[in-house]
């Protein structure tokens, strides 16, 4: 099995937006716990059964879900595969970020250091101080 890593930018929106409603985060979390049928998850939810499964065919089209058929009931479980790829599109912006973070610790470091180093010219006055 060939696993993808990057996400192309219509399945990074298509994720976020999916993310974006609490309620199909709640979805999500469920159904990495176990598999369950739509009946089943929409027991839980102050919302119609319609609504439920809308929230289940965005996650679908994410691809964050995967549906089957048993019988008369939809089964739902959480795809693995594609929350790992989004979780790896977080952590490389997160390194993005640690790494520009650190950069300008570095430059304010630096900064910090000349402003606390003497001037080299032994008669010039300190900084701050007036001559006369």
């Amino acid at each position: 099995m060939v696993v993808r890593d990057e996400l192309s930018d219509e399945q990074t929106d298509r994720v976020f937006q999916a993310l974006a409603a609490s309620t199909r985060r709640d979805i999500l979390r469920r159904t990495i716990a176990r598999e369950q049928s739509v009946s089943e998850l929409a027991r839980d939810y102050d919302m119609s059964f319609a609504a439920v499964q809308k929230h289940v065919a965005v996650l679908e089209a994410a691809e964050l879900i995967v549906k089957r058929a048993e019988g008369r009931e939809r089964l739902v479980r959480a795809n693995p595969e594609m929350i790992a790829r989004a979780r790896a599109l977080l952590a490389r912006y997160e390194d993005l970020w640690r790494s520009r973070i650190s950069r300008l610790d570095d430059l304010l470091a630096e900064d910090s250091d000349t402003d606390s180093e003497p001037d080299s010219d032994p008669g010039s006055a300190p900084r701050g101080s007036a001559t006369a």
